[in-house]
C-alpha cells in the first residue's frame, strides 16, 4: 500500500502542470462570470462534469503509469543482459531518453567486450608464460642436482621457491574458471596429505622441523588437485614462519571431518586474524619479512568455498598457529 501511495504522489507531481492549468482555467471562468454577473450554477455543474471525466481519464492513465513503474522496477532488479525491451513510449521526450539509454548501453557493451578480450588475452599470455618457465626451472634443477654442495643446496632451495610462485600464478589464473575444472570423487585423505608433505620434505629436513603425522584412514569427497594445493599452501606458511619446533597434522576429535595443521611458529597478531583471507593483505608478519604476497590464504579460502569446505585459523603470537579445514561437503551422485 505504501508503494502504491508513493507512486500516486509521484504521478500527481508529474501531472502538476495539467492540474494547475485546470485550476487556473476554472478561476478565469469564475472571474469572467463574476464580471458579467452571470449565475455560477452552470459553471459549477460544468466543472463537476469535467472533473469527473478527467478523474476517469486520470485513473486509466495512472494504472498505465503504475504498470510501467512496476515493469521498470522488475527490470532494474532482474536485468542480466542488454537484450531487453523498454515499455512503448507515448511521449517524444521519453522516447528520446530511451534512445539515449540504448546508445549509452551499446557503448558500455563495447567497452566491456574490449576489456573482456584484453583480459582473456592477458590470461592466455600469463598461462603460457607460467607453463614455459617450468622448462628452464627443470633444467636448472637437474644442473644443480648434478653436484652436491652447500651453495647448490641453497640454490635448489631458492629454485623451489620460484616453482612455488609459478604454481601460485597458475592457480590464481585458473581460480575464475575453477568450477569447470573440478572433479569430485572420494579420495583417501592420507594420500592427499602425503603429496603435500613429500613436496616440502626437503624443507622440513633443512630447517630441522619435526613433523607429527599419523595416518588418518578416512575418505573424503573433494577435488584432489585443488585440495592438495590448499594443504601445500598451509604447509608452506607453517614452514615459513616456524624456525624451530614442530608441525602437527591430525583430525579434530571434537569437530568431525576437520583436519588440523598446527605449528609452533611466530603466530599471527590478533588484529590481523579478521583480514588474513583478504587478497593482498600481508599483516604484521608479511610487512616484517617483506616476503609475503597476501595471495596464498586468499586462494585457499576461495578454493575451499568452491569445494564446499571451510577454513578457520586460530593463532597466538610466539605460540603458533592452528589451521582448521572443515572437509564436510554436500554429498552427490558420482559417476
Amino acid at each position: 500500500m505504501k508503494d502504491y501511495i508513493d507512486v500516486l504522489f509521484f504521478y500527481i507531481r508529474a501531472k502538476r502542470n495539467i492540474i494547475l492549468a485546470l485550476a487556473g482555467a476554472y478561476l478565469i471562468f469564475l472571474m469572467v462570470f463574476a464580471l458579467y454577473s452571470l449565475p455560477f450554477e452552470s459553471i459549477n455543474y460544468t466543472f463537476v462534469l469535467i472533473c469527473a471525466f478527467i478523474f476517469i481519464i486520470g485513473v486509466v492513465d495512472f494504472r498505465s503509469f503504475y504498470k510501467k513503474h512496476n515493469f521498470l522496477k522488475r527490470l532494474k532488479t532482474g536485468i542480466m543482459i542488454a537484450d531487453y525491451k523498454l515499455p512503448v513510449s507515448k511521449e517524444l521526450i521519453e522516447k528520446d531518453y530511451q534512445e539515449l539509454i540504448q546508445i549509452i548501453d551499446k557503448n558500455r557493451l563495447d567497452i566491456v567486450n574490449e576489456k573482456d578480450k584484453s583480459y582473456s588475452e592477458m590470461i592466455d599470455y600469463y598461462t603460457i608464460w607460467a607453463h614455459q618457465i617450468k622448462t628452464p626451472i627443470a633444467a636448472m634443477r637437474l644442473l644443480l642436482q648434478s653436484e652436491k654442495s652447500n651453495l647448490h643446496m641453497e640454490l635448489l632451495d631458492q629454485l623451489f621457491k620460484v616453482e612455488q610462485y609459478v604454481e601460485m600464478v597458475l592457480q590464481y589464473l585458473r581460480i575464475e574458471s575453477i568450477s569447470s575444472d573440478l572433479v569430485f570423487r572420494r579420495y583417501p585423505l592420507d594420500s592427499i596429505i602425503k603429496q603435500a608433505i613429500k613436496k616440502y620434505s626437503s624443507t622440513f629436513i633443512r630447517k630441522k622441523i619435526k613433523l607429527n603425522y599419523e595416518e588418518i584412514h578416512i575418505d573424503i569427497l573433494t577435488d584432489e588437485k585443488w585440495l592438495v594445493f590448499v594443504i601445500e599452501q598451509i604447509l608452506s606458511n607453517a614452514l615459513k614462519y616456524t624456525n624451530k619446533g614442530q608441525i602437527s597434522i591430525y583430525m579434530d576429535h571434537q569437530l568431525p571431518q576437520t583436519l588440523i595443521i598446527e605449528d609452533t611458529g611466530i603466530g599471527i597478531a590478533e588484529e590481523d586474524l579478521p583480514r588474513i583471507f583478504e587478497k593482498g593483505y600481508t599483516g604484521f608478519n608479511g610487512r616484517s619479512d617483506k616476503k609475503s604476497t597476501g595471495i596464498g590464504l586468499y586462494l585457499c579460502k576461495r578454493i575451499l568455498n568452491k569445494l564446499s569446505h571451510t577454513i578457520n585459523i586460530e593463532s597466538f603470537i610466539d605460540k603458533g598457529t592452528k589451521v582448521k579445514i572443515g572437509l564436510d561437503a554436500i554429498d552427490m551422485l558420482i559417476e
